[in-house]
């Protein structure tokens, strides 16, 4: 975590050596930017949405907070860890009965979310839509959303990784109310143990905020946790350092 900080700060030194030109080329490449799966947005939306496909944004410097706040970091997963703007909060998720870790970062007027789990298990082989329509109704009971959203957006991808596993990728870009939201899911169904294995991410802001909240907020916290020291990764979060698991993408094992 340190070794993170310390390449933060780095990162943001050198950002702010960076001429004006090159922050309005930026803007400028962010603000036409197309998504290259999705004609329904454009701009930092569409930018958002391709980045949670893993597909090239055309960013030329890293998002970082121009107001930096408290930090956070997991009491059970020590790399899930990072600053927060100000004016936000951060609530942990630790659910042993499911394996679950995560954490949601809540804006103090709680208009913008940013919830992030990178480890769930359920039992059985669960649809990575039905954890999708959980999230989602979440967030709209949240919010005290009863209409019908705009589905702006969607994707459901499924393969299979080493061993035949069965992996589903899943994503929502949706508008209700006064708000807009991003919903992603992925799941690897695991046969031998009749277990889902999840990650997901959940981000939502009103509408009109919602570009901006893109740039100042989710991207920034999201990029942290690209930085992260490899004494202290753990790719399952199953609690034990891939240097000293011996089977460092199942949870189930060490």
């Amino acid at each position: 975590m340190k070794h993170s900080i310390l390449f933060s700060l780095t990162i943001l030194f050198v950002l702010a050596s960076c001429s004006k030109d090159n922050n309005n080329n930026q803007q400028d490449n962010i603000a036409n930017f197309n998504s290259q799966i999705c004609a329904n947005v454009t701009g930092a939306t569409a930018l958002y949405w391709d980045y949670a496909h893993g597909l090239p944004t055309g960013l030329t410097q890293i998002p970082t907070l121009s107001n930096p706040g408290q930090q956070f970091i997991h009491s059970q997963y020590p790399g899930l860890g990072f600053t927060m703007p100000q004016g936000y909060s951060a609530t942990e998720i630790t659910i042993p009965q499911v394996q679950a870790l995560g954490v949601n970062v809540l804006r103090d007027d709680s208009n913008v979310l940013w919830r992030y789990m990178p480890s769930l298990s359920l039992p059985g082989n669960v649809g990575v839509n039905d954890i999708i329509a959980l999230e989602i109704n979440t967030m709209f009971q949240t919010l005290g959303f009863n209409g019908t959203p705009t589905v702006l957006c969607t994707t459901t991808q499924t393969g299979s990784i080493g061993g035949g596993f069965q992996n589903t990728f899943g994503a929502r870009l949706i508008r209700f109310g006064n708000f807009t939201a991003l919903v992603w899911v992925n799941t690897l169904f695991e046969p031998s143990l009749g277990v889902t294995f999840a990650s997901l991410s959940v981000s939502f802001a009103p509408t009109n905020e919602f570009d901006t909240v893109v740039m100042q907020t989710f991207l920034p916290i999201s990029f942290q946790l690209l930085i992260i020291n490899d004494e202290v990764r753990d790719s399952d979060a199953d609690g034990y350092p891939d240097s000293i698991d011996n089977f460092p993408f199942d949870p189930t094992r060490h």
